[in-house]
């Protein structure tokens, strides 16, 4: 028998131990990182003294109806355990005058213990697999190991309700964060082998999910199937930055995650989450759902999940660090983009100056998002062609209660007596030609408009240029009697309002009413151009109303508030049979500048507003964006045609009467390729185009390949010789 030396043998026993004590060692590491982030903030003592002054005999606290578990209630409960979790943080910091206090330790596991004898289940499963489990682990990693052990151990259900398993634990935005308290438990456990599971699970959740819960190729997001659009909600909060804590809680330890999984979320970060919030640093209120009815603070967005993408990856560094210089101020907006979400209908387009969105929906998805627990009951038309203009961000800020909203910015609405109820909110599409075209900088938008809730229906298209843009709605129709409106803006009032009308420039007062022969109108320095001059109707005025009137939520304040309002529409009457508007917005502009350029319509080419072809021209840039319903042809300048054999979109870039830049996209998502003819010779050959040359015709037919599976419905731009 051959001799085996002892210490050969008893190798793999001492590498498992060395291994074991590795891990141990990184968890105490992640360990201290999650309670040096939970210790973070400032303490203030007088808040402590309330808490304190606050809890009965019994551990509850005065204040909270323990009894209304109700999911309109919003589950106050949950003010219990978060008022100790920062009482349990005041005992832990030496600045406090409480650190360490005796008194107050016991007032802790006082309010516990309430707490475990009643343990709180909410209607909500949110409630109970979220909020409690989050308050409960972070009570224990901050002071769990001076409480009493029988308590901590009856605490770890309720914590364990947070767990893979769970009904909220689906793919999408809740499962990292559930995922994330599981795992700050087995850190407060000190159990590594289970930790290593988790944050496995975590760093998978990294990932491409077109077509269902999560991250979809265009980098929006959606958190449910009815591919509502969620990116600056589920998507921001619960999915990416929660993933981007967990990424920084592991750098540099054996649970690091892979750099490829981090470099997609810095993709996420920059090409979804960052495009569709104002210059990347305020919230952008068309992406918003039901949590629109709540009220908000205006503020940039923190720098900290940057700064921790930044220690784990240099991966697009310049990009990220010009978004912290945005947020602290120290940078003004210098980026130009459009860009168009495919998988969501969601368009969004920036300039240094302004930013400006369209959103959307087709038989592709729903519109909205339900008014789940009771917020958003009047967001019926948000995605109608919502078209909102922000210069600084705050255009809009918490106008929702005293809003019309059956008047919202770019839509056309049936004006009914009221809105239906809330469970009437979310609906189906009704078309599929619901599209943009777009080469990244500039872009249109085609939205075939079929109403859901009353039968309206519209051609509506956006064209969008470096310093203006123009609507355009045709074959506007409705069968109930009574009037429809294409709302122009409705924001708050921060100025004078101003216009031209039947040759003469003037004030607006203050008040409500129809004008005609307007030309323009001037409002908080946007210009609104009228090609020829027209009967709108404008208010400008004080309106009211209270945040409890626009969510069935319980709590809400019933106070009267009172905004400045300015609103601007077309009112296209009662039953219209094929009416139509047509309007430039002018961002960025002083009065004086408007009426320097209305005459000239800013070089603006109208070409076509019909039922088949919505096209614009601007001159000066040499662009041409074309929205074609059907096969057809069009002149686009002297001696040059334009035709499509199908449905479709085009973006055209003349020079010296040539073409330099062509790009395509299939709005109804139908087509593998898309033929396009125009007058002059063209010889070309791409990866996804080629041309045939009719030299006796003076024609080009360009033979484009169109983008398939998660890609259809994008553009395809080709530069021309």
């Amino acid at each position: 028998m051959k001799f085996i030396p002892r210490w050969l043998v008893s190798l793999p026993v001492a590498l498992l131990f060395v291994s074991g004590c590795l891990a141990q060692n990184d968890l105490r590491l992640i360990k201290e990182r999650v309670v040096t982030d939970l210790m973070a903030g400032k303490i203030v003592d007088s808040q402590v003294e309330g808490m304190m002054a606050r809890m009965n005999d019994d551990g509850s606290f005065r204040g909270i109806n323990y009894e209304d578990l109700s999911r309109t209630a919003g589950f106050p409960h949950g003010g219990h355990t978060r008022d100790l979790v920062y009482m349990a943080r005041a005992y832990k910091n030496k600045s406090s005058t409480y650190y360490r206090n005796r008194q107050l330790k016991e007032r802790i596991i006082n309010g516990l213990a309430y707490w475990v004898r009643n343990d709180f289940v909410g209607d909500n499963w949110h409630d109970n697999q979220i909020t409690t489990p989050t308050n409960l682990v972070n009570l224990m990693l901050v002071i769990g190991d001076e409480l009493p052990k029988d308590l901590v151990a009856k605490a770890q259900p309720m914590i364990g309700r947070a767990n893979m398993n769970a009904s909220g634990a689906r793919p999408s935005g809740d499962r990292i964060v559930i995922a994330g308290i599981l795992a700050k438990n087995l850190l407060f456990l000190n159990d590594h082998q289970a930790f290593d599971t988790v944050i496995r699970i975590i760093e998978g959740e990294m990932k491409f999910a077109t077509g269902e819960r999560g991250l979809q190729h265009d980098y929006s997001f959606h958190h449910r199937v009815d591919r509502v659009n969620n990116t600056s909600s589920y998507g921001y909060g619960k999915y990416a930055n929660a993933y981007g804590e967990w990424s920084y809680y592991v750098a540099g330890t054996r649970y690091a995650f892979a750099k490829e999984k981090l470099n997609q979320l810095v993709d996420y970060y920059l090409d979804g989450i960052y495009k569709q919030m104002v210059y990347g640093v305020y919230e952008d209120i068309s992406v918003k759902n039901r949590s629109i009815s709540g009220k908000a603070t205006f503020q940039p967005q923190s720098t900290l999940e940057i700064e921790r993408v930044l220690i784990s990856t240099d991966y697009r560094k310049a990009e990220l660090e010009e978004i912290i210089r945005l947020r602290k101020g120290d940078a003004r907006p210098s980026a130009s983009f459009a860009k168009f979400f495919w998988q969501t209908e969601h368009f969004v387009f920036q300039r240094p100056t302004f930013y400006t969105t369209v959103r959307m929906f087709s038989t592709r998805n729903r519109n909205m998002e339900e008014p789940y627990n009771g917020p958003g009951k009047l967001t019926h038309h948000r995605a109608d062609g919502t078209n909102y203009l922000m210069l600084k961000g705050d255009e809009y800020h918490n106008i929702w209660p005293v809003y019309n909203w059956q008047k919202i910015s770019g839509t056309t609405t049936l004006q009914k007596p009221s809105l239906p109820g809330p469970d009437q909110i979310q609906k189906d599409g009704l078309t599929d030609f619901v599209g943009a075209v777009t080469d990244g900088l500039f872009g249109a938008v085609v939205f075939d408009f079929k109403s859901p809730h009353d039968g309206v229906e519209a051609r509506k298209a956006w064209f969008f240029f470096d310093e203006e843009y123009v609507c355009l709605g045709t074959d506007i129709t409705a069968k109930p009697a009574m009037p429809v409106v294409t709302t122009i803006n409705q924001v708050l009032m921060r100025s004078d309002v101003r216009m031209m009308q039947d040759g003469k420039v003037q004030s607006v007062p203050k008040g409500s009413r129809t004008l005609d022969k307007v030309k323009w109108v001037h409002h908080d320095r946007v210009g609104y151009i009228f090609p020829q001059p027209v009967t709108v109707g404008l208010s400008n005025q004080t309106e009211t109303g209270r945040w409890s009137d626009i969510t069935d939520q319980k709590n809400i304040s019933k106070e009267l508030v009172s905004e400045d309002v300015f609103a601007l529409w077309f009112d296209h009457g009662s039953k219209p049979a094929g009416a139509s508007y047509q309007y430039i917005v002018v961002p960025a502009v002083s009065e004086e500048q408007v009426a320097q350029t209305a005459n000239t319509n800013r070089s603006i080419e109208i070409l076509a507003n019909t039922r088949d072809l919505q096209a614009v021209k601007h001159g000066q840039a040499g662009i041409t964006q074309l929205a074609f319903y059907k096969a057809g042809t069009v002149d686009i300048a002297q001696g040059v045609k334009v035709g499509l054999d199908s449905q479709g979109m085009a973006m055209l870039k003349m020079q010296g009467g040539r073409l330099k830049e062509l790009t395509v996209a299939d709005p109804s998502r139908k087509l593998n390729r898309m033929v396009l003819s125009v007058t002059g010779l063209y010889n070309g050959k791409g990866e996804n185009y080629r041309t045939l040359v009719d030299a006796e015709q003076n024609t080009t037919l360009f033979i484009v390949d169109l983008p398939q599976g998660v890609y259809t419905g994008k553009s395809v731009s080709l530069k021309v010789d």
